[in-house]
């Protein structure tokens, strides 16, 4: 596809930010490096034992610079290229153009690559030299590193973490092959233009390592390296590619959040090697002392998985994966701290167990362990996908959570309500309290039979809002979005009066110093209530976190905090996918409502996936249309309608676009022919409730239900 000037896409420079934490990140899912940075991370692999477990440096070939020799300063540029997935840095020099390009390998997950290219502009005929200045040291703080013989022409060093996770568990093993880097390259006095191309591949084995760059190799003798990266990236981008037609700041955030959202998320092609789940700074980030040390929060299950479900729900899939091949580590975190079933870590590495340096977020921020069942329910909802939850030990992971929120809560004879007592909010500057709104509504989701209903969520009937906690003040300061996720992603019962109330109680004492995601779902509630310039001046909000000129994104406003921050991107990217359109994942549909702010005139989402289908919506305030695009014959999809309030009934069938004045309505599986389901599952492993006990009490839901 062509992309020209002013594409939001493309994010171009001529000098770099001042803060190196700010440049930006080339990952896939197993790979990540910020560009011009010594060191990068493999997926997994961490070093250091329980708090103080962080992503193991492993030293970057990729870390170099290119020069022009001579006192001339050239004209330079540097371009990240969110289309191909690919930074370039490019310098201009009398004659000739030098273009240094780096990337992580969209499809050959266990390799990264970069390139040299050198092009005469005249006709002279004069040797052209350009210096490559490389910070490469084949050694780590976390690894015991050992060169092993050359293979293909690449050095090779290997080695083991050099302390457990846990006493006596597994040490991850690196193997490393990369092409050798000399400190010039010269395009000789015949040749018009040359491409030097570079690679390091990096695996948890010497055969996957020496298999990659193998497989990098024989794409570079047949010139299609970069080509195929690009053409795995595309694919990507093109299944799930989302547009609005607004400000050009709003499209080049977009961009930027899809770019960096999407190389955090394992591809398609690869289902054999392991996912090792999202941190807040991704891959490139999360050394010893640096972007919360790589773990995994509920930033992962909460903030950033509903995006991922709804365009891409394989890689959904594997992100759920992480989370079961850590409930034994979780298992043991209830145990420890003298309860049943299993309590997700506040942090989480490689084993489930807490590594958070700081007790008090483990012991008391226990909401994770909801958060990570919402994933689940939101996931079987839009999927029903029975494999994962029969087979794959869904149901284990759903009761075993059950039963740590049945261990952990108390019956109250005086309320006759059970209470989940000393506990930290997401709002973190409070803790030791007791019956946390967000965290017992999060409690209700988990399917406890008898149970769900009798959990107290504190309410004010006398201003009509729900304070945070029991005996929070109206007033108090808090730090991020808490109380406003009751009504997304928790669609917790309320009316809109109620939902007006907490939006309003809590806008003007959250810290505007908080965290990046927070405004988004202040935006995402006002757009629920048709208060769009109120959505647009909340989302206005999240533009002071993102950073020039690649669109960084840093948790906090004032820039401390995590970098290439995630999560916020997932909060943004939410508004646009779930607040714009008004989709809302229910156990009987996919709801829609759409509403965007007035410089906003149309919104397309190619790729939308619900029940086996992909399906391409395009809204404007006036119309919208939709299509089943593609759908899969293995489970086979269902038939899909769409239904309005006013009962209008359109079916979606493959290549056939429907349109319909904008206006509210669901979309649900087809009365009419449906394909072979498999039998129910048990009415108690149900994970969404009741339709009443789970969705807002206004007419569009009611009436839904």
């Amino acid at each position: 596809m062509a992309h020209g000037e002013g594409d939001p896409g493309v994010f171009t420079a001529t000098a770099l930010p001042g803060d190196p934490r700010l440049l930006p990140t080339v990952t896939n899912a197993f790979l990540g490096t910020r560009v011009f940075r010594d060191i990068l991370h493999a997926a997994g692999v961490y070093s250091g034992a329980a708090g103080d477990t962080h992503r193991a440096d492993v030293p970057s070939p990729l870390g170099l610079r290119m020069a022009a020799p001579g006192a001339h300063c050239p004209a330079q540029s540097f371009t990240l290229d969110t289309w191909t997935g690919t930074f370039s840095h490019t310098i201009q020099c009398p004659g000739y153009t030098a273009t240094h390009q780096l990337y992580a390998h969209h499809s050959l997950v266990h390799l990264m690559a970069f390139s040299i290219t050198v092009r005469r502009l005249d006709s002279s005929t004069h040797p052209v030299t350009v210096q490559l200045q490389s910070l490469f040291v084949p050694q780590s703080q976390d690894l015991d590193l050992t060169p092993g013989p050359g293979f293909q022409g690449a050095h090779y060093i290997y080695g083991q973490t050099l302390v457990p996770e846990v006493e006596g568990g597994p040490r991850p093993t690196v193997h490393m092959l990369w092409t050798p880097i000399p400190q010039s390259l010269t395009l000789g006095g015949e040749e018009r233009e040359r491409c030097w191309e570079f690679l390091a591949a990096v695996a948890g084995s010497e055969e996957e390592a020496k298999r990659s760059y193998s497989a990098g190799l024989a794409l570079v003798a047949a010139g299609s390296l970069h080509r195929s990266h690009i053409r795995a990236w595309a694919a990507l981008r093109r299944g799930c590619s989302v547009e609005l037609d607004g400000p050009p700041a709003l499209r080049q955030a977009l961009h930027g959040c899809l770019y960096y959202l999407l190389s955090a998320v394992p591809p398609q092609d690869s289902p054999g090697v392991p996912f090792h789940g999202i941190s807040p700074g991704g891959l490139s980030n999360g050394t010893r002392g640096e972007d919360y040390w790589g773990h995994v929060f509920w930033d992962q299950d909460t903030w950033v998985f509903p995006n991922i479900l709804l365009l891409y729900p394989a890689a959904a899939r594997a992100v759920l994966q992480y989370r079961l091949r850590t409930l034994e580590g979780a298992r043991r975190n209830a145990q420890e701290q003298g309860y049943e079933g299993a309590k997700f870590p506040w942090e989480s590495a490689a084993t489930g167990r807490e590594v958070c340096p700081e007790e008090i977020y483990g012991a008391q921020e226990i909401h994770v362990s909801g958060d990570v069942l919402m994933a689940f329910e939101q996931y079987y909802c839009t999927t029903q996908d029975q494999q994962l939850f029969r087979e794959d030990g869904g149901w284990e992971l759903v009761e075993a959570v059950a039963q740590y929120w049945c261990s952990r809560m108390e019956w109250s004879e005086e309320e006759q309500l059970y209470h989940i007592r000393g506990v930290m909010p997401p709002d973190e500057y409070h803790s030791q309290v007791d019956n946390s709104a967000f965290t017992n509504a999060v409690a209700r989701t988990a399917r406890l039979p008898d149970r769900a209903r009798k959990i107290k969520v504190p309410f004010d009937e006398e201003r009509k809002y729900h304070p945070e906690y029991d005996g929070y003040s109206p007033g108090e300061p808090v730090k991020q979005a808490d109380v406003v996720l009751l009504g997304f992603p928790l669609m917790h019962p309320m009316s809109a009066e109620v939902r007006r109330n907490d939006l309003e109680m809590y806008e003007p004492v959250t810290d505007p110093a908080g965290p990046a995601m927070t405004w988004s779902m202040f935006a995402v509630g006002w757009l629920e209530l048709k208060e769009l310039q109120r959505a647009r001046s909340q989302l206005q909000k999240c533009f002071s976190n993102i950073t020039e000129p690649f669109k960084v994104w840093v948790e906090n406003s004032d820039g401390s905090g995590a970098v290439n921050f995630l999560t916020g991107m997932g909060g943004f990217l939410q508004v646009i996918l779930f607040g714009f359109t008004g989709f809302r994942i229910t156990r009987s549909g996919l709801l829609f409502d759409p509403a965007f702010p007035d410089d906003i005139t149309k919104l397309n989402i190619s790729g939308v996936s619900y029940l086996g289908n992909k399906l391409g919506v395009t809204i404007t305030r006036e119309e919208t249309r939709m299509e089943v695009t593609e759908t899969c014959w293995d489970p086979p999809a269902s038939a899909l309608e769409a239904v309005l309030e006013s009962g209008q009934r359109f079916p979606l069938r493959e290549g056939q676009s429907i349109s319909f004045p904008t206006a509210p309505g669901w979309i649900q599986r087809s009365p009419e022919r449906s394909p072979r389901q498999s039998p129910p599952l048990p009415s108690t492993h149900l994970l969404l409730g009741t339709g009443e006990e789970t969705q807002p009490e206004n007419d569009h839901f009611r009436r839904v239900f």
